[in-house]
């Protein structure tokens, strides 16, 4: 009788063992669909060297630190930028700031800034929240016709940086 109950001691331990090894299990896998919320500064790097093109090379820093591409759709101040695993979506104000143009040499200064929000995502960026402020720099050397600096005509060189930086939740 003896040896019969040290058995079923040692099946019940076994059985109790597994199920714990399967709660685990589960446990784990669920932890791994659901992956834990992170919050933090994120800072967004677009730079061209082309005044008609509508997509700036992209960094994204901090939260997330990954290359891409912001696509600019200036008719409604958003853009989108696109990254290997997901996009972010955003909305930024028009921009507010100084410009110049020197009428000898035509170079063409600005320094705008305003601000932006997050308004979605997809892939690794789905459910990404945030907001902050931007500063748009250019220095451009407009081209020249009949003598003037030229408004209509593509400038001779262009340079843009625009840095973002705010809070994310992603």
């Amino acid at each position: 009788m003896l040896k019969h109950r040290n058995r079923l001691i040692a099946a019940a331990g076994a059985v109790v063992t597994a199920g714990a090894i399967a709660t685990a299990g589960v446990m784990t896998a669920a932890a791994a669909s659901h992956p834990a919320r992170v919050s933090g500064t994120e800072n967004f790097q677009m730079m061209t060297t082309s005044a008609t093109s509508s997509s700036d090379a992209l960094i994204a820093s901090g939260v997330f630190t990954v290359p891409g591409v912001d696509h600019e759709n200036r008719q409604n101040n958003t853009s989108i930028l696109v990254f290997a695993n997901g996009t972010v979506s955003l909305k930024h104000s028009p921009g507010k700031g100084t410009q110049s143009v020197n009428p000898k040499t035509c170079l063409l200064t600005v320094n705008f800034h305003g601000t932006y929000t997050l308004t979605g995502g997809t892939g690794a960026y789905a459910g990404i929240t945030g907001s902050g402020t931007y500063k748009l720099s250019i220095l451009a050397i407009a081209a020249r016709s009949g003598g003037k600096c030229s408004s209509t005509a593509p400038p001779a060189a262009w340079q843009q940086v625009i840095r973002a930086t705010g809070p994310v939740n992603l």
